[in-house]
């Protein structure tokens, strides 16, 4: 089944001999239109380590590719840099298979595989900064506890100059080419993007402590190979520049306008709230939330300045599809946003109040309390939804000094 499967060699000492997932279509909640990958990798020194596994249902596809290298009985060491199911589904079998001397991980992360598999031993926790010989080779590991769970850790190889970066700098892509620079550069920073803004986006504040602890530590990778997505060997320094942009999240003049609607009337009203913050200058896009999901909202939000929410009222409360995103974005901690509430109404109009809830969660500076307009907006109506639209605009663009 697994005949034909290849490990990749990245270095002289080091291996890719992960899996390409692609019919991924979801990944909790964030849509993955390409796909991913389960990376995994073989470091060969005199003594061989495996870094991470994969996802359960591709534990024979990672086994093939390591047989085109080793016999996976060779494997003296397993390090585990996250418990998260799609790293790790594989790992009790594989321990059962390969019988490693040792699997290593953080502490929180004994903890966690523990949790998870009932593990009744054979997992070593190591510290931050420590270090694990492989004869020729050496391992340190480094603690990046909340990128994005509490256990999670970085393994570098300062001998190959490669860092193991477990779910950061990664990517949901499936595709043949393994390297960044091979791909669609576009492509990459979108799906990047993409990525940070759905998975890292809470931890911003933590991201800019690593950036710089590995500024501090000199630490200059040649290669960066994430556990999802392609690897990097070229423009590490403009990979590690967008982490640091979007982790400071400085409002750009980009406004999101997004909204469900049932019979066009809220439809209409963000269409010329849109034409309100075009007016000041500010770039402008609107999301009908019946054809956008909450996870390209997400992104499209990545480094936006403004967000503009808009639902009807329906059993005294907000639109299901707009319920759904707000809980989704709130979750991601967005900052620094100016933003409104809009919507229309029948009779009671519950919606703008329900979402102005929502933006005060999250710390959007509102422009008042919203605009709501009873059944279908009439001239004088549509007349407010541009001036809503201006007051955002005007307010973004004062934040962002222009």
């Amino acid at each position: 089944m697994y005949a034909g499967l290849e490990a990749l060699k990245i270095t002289d000492h080091v291996y890719w001999v992960g899996a390409i997932d692609w019919e991924l279509r979801d990944f909790h909640g964030y849509a993955t239109g390409r796909g991913s990958t389960y990376n995994a990798f073989l470091v060969c020194g005199e003594r061989i380590a495996l870094i991470d596994t994969v996802k359960k249902p591709f534990k024979g596809e990672m086994l093939a590719r390591i047989r085109s290298v080793i016999d996976p009985g060779e494997i003296d060491y397993i390090v585990v840099n996250h418990a998260e199911m799609d790293h790790t589904g594989s790992l009790p079998e594989v321990i059962a298979e390969v019988a490693p001397e040792k699997v290593l991980a953080s502490s929180p992360c004994v903890k966690a595989l523990q949790d998870h598999f009932h593990l009744t031993g054979g997992v070593q926790a190591v510290k931050d900064g420590e270090r694990l010989s492989l004869g020729n080779l050496t391992l340190t590991f480094l603690e990046t506890r909340m990128l994005h769970w509490p256990d999670s850790m970085f393994t570098y190889c300062e001998d190959e100059k490669v860092l193991f970066s477990q779910d950061a700098f990664g990517s949901h892509l499936a595709t043949s080419r393994r390297y960044a620079d091979e791909i669609d550069p576009d492509v990459v920073k979108f799906e990047s993007a993409k990525y940070y803004a759905n998975i890292l986006l809470p931890y911003s504040g933590l991201v800019e402590k690593l950036l710089a602890r590995v500024a501090a530590l000199g630490l200059r990778p040649a290669f960066v190979l994430p556990d999802h997505g392609p690897f990097w060997r070229r423009d590490i320094d403009t990979l590690l520049g967008w982490y640091a942009a979007w982790a400071e999240q400085r409002p750009e003049r980009r406004a999101i306008v997004v909204y469900d609607t049932m019979w066009g009337s809220t439809a209409a009203m963000a269409k010329v709230i849109g034409e309100g913050l075009a007016r000041t200058g500010v770039e402008t896009t609107v999301m009908p939330l019946h054809g956008s999901h909450r996870s390209d909202v997400a992104t499209a939000l990545l480094g936006a300045g403004a967000l503009l929410v808009g639902s009807p009222t329906i059993n005294n409360g907000m639109f299901p599809t707009v319920a759904d995103l707000l809980t989704y974005l709130k979750g991601l901690k967005p900052r620094n946003l100016a933003g409104a509430a809009f919507g229309s109404y029948g009779w009671s109009g519950e919606a703008v109040g329900e979402i102005n809830e929502y933006l005060a969660g999250m710390k959007v500076e509102r422009a008042g309390e919203g605009l709501k307009v009873k059944y279908v907006p009439r001239p004088e109506a549509l007349g407010e939804c541009v001036a809503l639209g201006e007051l955002v605009g005007r307010t973004l663009n004062e934040r962002c000094g222009a």
